[in-house]
Formats: C-alpha cells, structure tokens, sequence
C-alpha cells in the first residue's frame, strides 16, 4: 500500500490529538498488522479513510480500540507464572499487614480474577486492594462485568488446576446461558480504571505489580516509560511479574531488579 508508513503515523497522531489515546511509540510492526486488519472491519480502502471516519465516529473508533489493544486473556494464562507466585512472592506478600497490587494493561479481566482467587487461597485477598487498569473503556466494562465464555472454562480450569489451585475451579462461578459469571465477592477489594502507559502517571507503594504481555508491543523507549513508572511505583523490594516473552535485559531498568524466576519473569526492586 502506497505511503502506508506516512499514513500510519498521521493516523496515530490524528488519534491522540482527538481522543487522548497515544499508540505513536506502539512497535511498527504489529501496528500496522491491526490496521490493516481494521481496513477491513470498518471498510475502509485506505487508512487516510480509516483516519477520516475515525475521527467523525466516536462508534467507529472504539472499534479501531478494540483491534489495537487486542482485547485477549486467558485465566491462569501461563500456569507456571502463577505457581511461581504462590510459591516465591505470596510467602514474602504474606509478612505485610496489607498490600496494594496493581494489574497494568489487564483487558477484559481474566488476569485480575486469577489473580484475586490465587490470592482468597493464599489468605490474602481480605487485606489487598487491586488496581486493574487499562486504556479500553469496553474491555475494563467487561471486566468489572465477570462474565466469561462458558466455551473457555475447560482451558481457564486446566491452567488454573496447572497453576496449584486448591479448590474445585467451579467452586468460583455460576453458569447459565452459556457464560459463567464469577463470584461478586472476588471483585470487591478490585479498583477498575482507565491508564494509559504512554501517558499517565504512577500508582503508589505497591507491593506487586503484573504488566504481562503488553510491553512486547511497544517500541524501546515506551518500554523504559512502563518499566520507569512500575520501578517508581512499587515499594521497597516490591515485585514486578513481565509476561513470558518480555525481558528487563538491555532495557534502562535492568541493574534496578533482582531476578526472583527469571524464566518466569518475576523480579524484586533492588
């Protein structure tokens, strides 16, 4: 396609100047994977057309959000992350009188509702406030919601059994209608809210924080961005889960956390 490269950039620029949503340090690549697609979705011919109805059509461009953040997770996604936190980080979490846990970038919520059942089995989930955030409105509304697939509980059950859970997986949900919803009670101590990596600012004296799979879409120095706001964010020795294909090698941060399972991609705040 003839000055695709240009109209992608004018495309990211045309988005931020609208609506506040900054993908202009997003990896190239994958990028421009998804537009392409979009063309196809809101059928479109180009992306300059893309931009136009984009930036008309509030409708049009939630669209555009939802295939450039790839709404996708799995509950328990890599198992063995989460046994790597019930066995190395939930013992340490366990010695704080109360903790704060921040899921960055958790999409339509499977991460935040494994993470509160891990943390109900360890003992943990009455003293914890989580912080779920993400850039997509419609996903952190799904989110909140609790509501999955029943079509997805066989794989959510096997990565949850997978990961050392204690319980019977089906002692969390209620199905009917063809989707399950699970237990209200997990998402009480559970804040959602919109944040942007790009551009917003830190959370708190946090004792965890788990950005998995989202740094591998952003170009180097976006990277260092996330990886600065999640080091200034977490507490004394607080911990940071990366996702499986996701490294502090070679970034500005690595000499700032110690490995706890590198091949899990748990680190501690030095």
């Amino acid at each position: 396609m003839p000055h695709a490269d240009l109209e992608l950039r004018l495309l990211m620029e045309a988005i931020y100047a609208k609506y506040s949503h900054d993908f202009r340090d997003y990896s190239g690549s994958s990028q421009k994977r998804r537009v392409l697609y979009a063309l196809q979705q809101l059928e479109c011919d180009t992306i300059s057309t893309l931009q136009s109805k984009v930036l008309h059509d509030p409708t049009a461009f939630q669209k555009l959000l939802d295939i450039l953040t790839i709404p996708f997770s799995e509950m328990f996604r890599d198992p063995s992350y989460f046994l790597a936190l019930r066995q190395h980080v939930m013992p340490v979490l366990r010695t704080y009188p109360s903790l704060k846990i921040w899921i960055a970038g958790c999409s339509t919520g499977e991460e935040v509702y494994s993470m509160a059942i891990l943390l109900r089995e360890e003992g943990l989930l009455e003293r914890t406030m989580l912080y779920a955030t993400d850039i997509n409105p419609a996903s952190l509304d799904k989110a909140r919601q609790g509501i999955f697939p029943l079509a997805s509980v066989q794989a959510f059950t096997a990565n949850y059994q997978a990961s050392g859970g204690t319980a019977a997986f089906s002692d969390y949900y209620t199905a009917a209608y063809n989707a399950v919803r699970f237990d209200r009670t997990l998402a009480d101590n559970i804040t959602f809210a919109d944040h942007s990596l790009a551009t917003d600012h830190v959370f708190s004296e946090m004792h965890l924080v788990c950005c998995r799979n989202v740094l591998i879409y952003f170009k180097r120095n976006l990277q260092d961005r996330a990886l600065g706001l999640f080091h200034e964010s977490l507490c004394h020795r607080g911990f940071l889960g990366l996702g499986s294909k996701e490294s502090l090698d070679f970034s500005s941060f690595a000499d700032r956390f110690d490995p706890v399972v590198k091949a899990e991609r748990l680190f501690r705040k030095r």
